[in-house]
C-alpha cells in the first residue's frame, strides 16, 4: 500500500508571493462520492530564508490560534517575508466547522494522531500529510491551542525536553522569543505524548512549541494578544520577517510540568465546585474543592485535597463531571 499522501494542493511551495488554496482531503460521502474536505492554507514566500509552519484549529473548539493566524495571513505581504511562512487556521477543518474538539466525520483526534496514516481516515490523513509534506519543508513549527470546552486554561507556551541537548536548546530559544508568560516543559506522560503535532515534530529535530492560551471554548482576549505578539517575535527572531515590528517580550517564566503527579482526578460522577484558580500557587494538603453527588443529595461532597505544592495550570471548566475527568493539573517552576 502506497506511503504518498493522497492529498493535494495547488500551492507551489517554491514560487515567491501570497498563495491561498487548499489542503484537498479526500472524503467519498453519501452527498459526494469524489468530494473532498477544504482545509485552509496560505503561503507566503520571498527568497530564500527559513520556513515557518503556523497551525491553529488542531481542535476545533480553541479559537485564540484560529483568529491570530487569520489577522496574521491578511496583513503579511510577501515583501515583509524573508523565506516562507505556511499557515493552516483551521487544521482539522471539519471540527473547526461544528466547533468540536474531534472530527465529527471519524472522531478524529488529530493531536492524538501523529504521525498519521497515508490511507486512513480523513484526521489521519491531514496528520500524515502535515508529517510528511509539510515538516521536510520547515525550520520551525508554532501549533496553536487552548484549553477548549473542557478546560480553564492559564495562559502558557509549552516545548517538549528535545532528542538531546541541543534539540532541547533549539525549543527553549524559540520559548524565549515566543514570550509567554509561563513557558513550560513537557514530560512523555498524558497529553498525548509522542502522537501530538509538536511532539512529531520533534522526532524530526525541528525546534516546535505549543499553546494553552484560552479556556471554555471561547475567545479569550489576553490569549489573543499573547499569540499574535509571540508569534511575531519569533517571525522577526528568525530573521522570517525582519522588516515588521514586534512588541518586546517581557520576558518568560520557565516551568515544568507535574503531569499525573501533579493532577486530581474525579473520584466519582458529580457536580465539581472548585476552590482554586488557575495561576494560583497551592501548598500541599491545601483543599482543591468539593464534588457533590447529585443523585444522593443529603450525601455528604467528597473533598478534593492537593497532594503536593505547585501553581495551577489548569482546572476543569465544566461543571458536571464524570469519574475519570482530570479536575486539576500543577506546575512548578524549572529549577
Amino acid at each position: 500500500m502506497s506511503s504518498a499522501s493522497r492529498i493535494w494542493t495547488s500551492i507551489d511551495f517554491d514560487q515567491d508571493g501570497k498563495q491561498s488554496d487548499y489542503m484537498r482531503v479526500p472524503y467519498s460521502s453519501d452527498k459526494s462520492a469524489y468530494g473532498w474536505i477544504p482545509v485552509p492554507m496560505i503561503c507566503i514566500r520571498n527568497g530564500n530564508g527559513p520556513t515557518a509552519l503556523l497551525t491553529a484549529g488542531n481542535h476545533g473548539d480553541e479559537y485564540e490560534g484560529q483568529i491570530a493566524l487569520l489577522n496574521l495571513a491578511r496583513q503579511i505581504t510577501p515583501e515583509d517575508v524573508r523565506g516562507r511562512i505556511i499557515i493552516l487556521p483551521a487544521l482539522n477543518y471539519p471540527a473547526v466547522v461544528t466547533g468540536r474538539r474531534v472530527s465529527p466525520l471519524d472522531d478524529g483526534n488529530l493531536n492524538r494522531l501523529f504521525p498519521g496514516e497515508a490511507n486512513g481516515g480523513p484526521t489521519a490523513m491531514i496528520a500524515h500529510y502535515v508529517e510528511n509534506v509539510l515538516f521536510p519543508l520547515c525550520d520551525i513549527v508554532i501549533d496553536l491551542h487552548s484549553g477548549g470546552k473542557s478546560l480553564d486554561h492559564y495562559p502558557v507556551a509549552l516545548a517538549r525536553p528535545g532528542l538531546d541537548a541541543a534539540g532541547a536548546a533549539k525549543n527553549r530559544a524559540l520559548l524565549e522569543a515566543f514570550g509567554a508568560p509561563y513557558s513550560v516543559v513537557t514530560s512523555g506522560e498524558g497529553g498525548g505524548a509522542g502522537t501530538t503535532l509538536y511532539a512529531a515534530a520533534e522526532q524530526r529535530g525541528i525546534p516546535a512549541l505549543t499553546t494553552e492560551l484560552g479556556s471554555g471554548g471561547t475567545l479569550s482576549a489576553r490569549g489573543l494578544s499573547i499569540a499574535e505578539d509571540g508569534i511575531r517575535r519569533v517571525l522577526k527572531a528568525y530573521g522570517i520577517t525582519p522588516k515588521i515590528q514586534a512588541v518586546a517580550s517581557p520576558g518568560t517564566r520557565f516551568m515544568r510540568s507535574l503531569s499525573r503527579g501533579g493532577s486530581i482526578y474525579a473520584p466519582k460522577t458529580g457536580l465539581f465546585e472548585p476552590h482554586v484558580e488557575c495561576g494560583e500557587p497551592i501548598l500541599n494538603g491545601q483543599k482543591a474543592g468539593l464534588l457533590h453527588a447529585f443523585d444522593t443529595p443529603l450525601a455528604e461532597p467528597t473533598s478534593l485535597v492537593f497532594g503536593t505544592d505547585g501553581i495551577v495550570l489548569c482546572r476543569r471548566f465544566p461543571t458536571l463531571t464524570e469519574r475519570g475527568d482530570c479536575l486539576f493539573l500543577l506546575m512548578v517552576d524549572e529549577d
